[in-house]
């Protein structure tokens, strides 16, 4: 049984919609080559903070909502960072490489957020540097185990395990629609010349199929539009293992802490897709239920062009807007959403 919050039915203040990047809508083939084969996305829509140092694990682990402090060599893990008020300012991916611990993060809150976590450093033996420039981060879905086992000895062979080489770094990621997936993060050139040895195999296809397998596998990304939206759990960040409710003490820790264990959740994040233009359904965006025109119910995390047209979304939305009636995209006449099955199970609500 899940007991959780008593306190995330009111949201904060509605942000401005940020100017996020947003790729256009790709063509068909792009998709079938993902659902179809294979294919591979270089994806500039993330960045890369490093951080060295000897006390680089334990300033992180104070600052984050999961373990860094234990991340061995072998696993990658998902953390967030929260304002004081236990809202994210951003979602990572982090991991160990050699001494160096990486979070790969939205490239548009990068700035901001690596500038807030250097003012905490202090006295710490900790420096955080932006080594996107110097980096390339490529994401693999389909069938693609044969082209990446002509680059790396051995494969990751579960979520979040991850190899190293010489080439950079493989992470297995959750799998979307039955599809396998991978990110490959490593020095650009090495990873160019690699890319290249395996155009044979391999088709390019757009940021923007990566983001919608994003979607498809209920993983959530924290962008600039929606930065200070969210207490964790309202994206599902308990559930998918990006909060380590047994470790000490992090900004935003007691909210985060006390919504799990006193009362009850009132919003989760969850699956839909809508007929509308990519142009009208952004992250930001409110959503209103078919019965309350006078407040939003919720609000898109992530949208993305979809297979099948259409733009699939996660959406945080109040559970008891699910119960009945429809959730509609900007007001209560605006394009209704369809909503989808998770791939993953969220905890009962009592």
């Amino acid at each position: 049984m899940n007991s959780p919050l008593a306190s995330t039915d009111t949201q904060s203040p509605t942000a401005t919609v940020a100017q996020t990047q947003v790729f256009e809508a790709p063509a068909a083939a792009d998709f079938d080559a993902v659902l179809k084969g294979g294919a591979y996305a270089i994806l500039p829509q993330f960045g890369v903070i490093d951080a060295n140092g000897d006390d680089a694990a334990s300033f992180l682990h104070s600052q984050l909502t999961n373990d860094i402090q234990h991340l061995d060599v072998a696993g990658a893990r998902l953390a967030g960072y929260c304002s004081a008020k236990g809202r994210l300012l951003a979602s990572f991916l982090a991991w160990k490489t050699g001494d160096t611990i990486r979070l790969l993060l939205s490239k548009d809150v990068q700035a901001s957020v690596q500038k807030r976590l250097s003012m905490f450093v202090l006295r710490a033996k900790a420096k955080l540097t932006d080594d996107s420039d110097k980096l390339l981060v490529v994401g693999f879905a389909g069938d693609v185990r044969g082209a990446l086992a002509r680059v790396f000895d051995a494969l990751p062979d579960g979520v979040h395990v991850k190899v190293d080489d010489p080439a950079g770094t493989l992470i297995r990621v959750p799998d979307a629609l039955g599809r396998l997936r991978y990110l490959w993060i490593g020095p650009k050139d090495a990873v160019q010349a690699k890319l290249a040895s395996l155009a044979d195999v391999l088709k390019p296809v757009s940021p923007a199929v990566w983001d919608w397998l994003d979607i498809r596998a209920g993983e959530p990304r924290i962008t600039q539009a929606v930065s200070e939206q969210f207490v964790p759990q309202m994206v599902n960040y308990d559930v998918l293992g990006g909060v380590n409710f047994k470790k000490g003490c992090y900004p935003g820790q007691e909210i985060v802490a006390r919504s799990q264990y006193r009362g009850t959740i009132k919003r989760r994040t969850a699956l839909a897709s809508v007929a509308a233009g990519l142009d009208a359904v952004r992250a930001g965006a409110e959503l209103f239920h078919s019965d309350d025109s006078s407040q939003p119910c919720g609000m898109i995390v992530n949208a993305a062009a979809a297979a099948e047209g259409g733009v699939d979304l996660l959406a945080e939305i109040k559970l008891a807007a699910l119960e009945s009636g429809s959730v509609h995209l900007g007001a209560t006449d605006g394009p209704a959403l369809r909503i989808l099955p998770l791939p993953y199970a969220l905890p009962s609500e009592v």
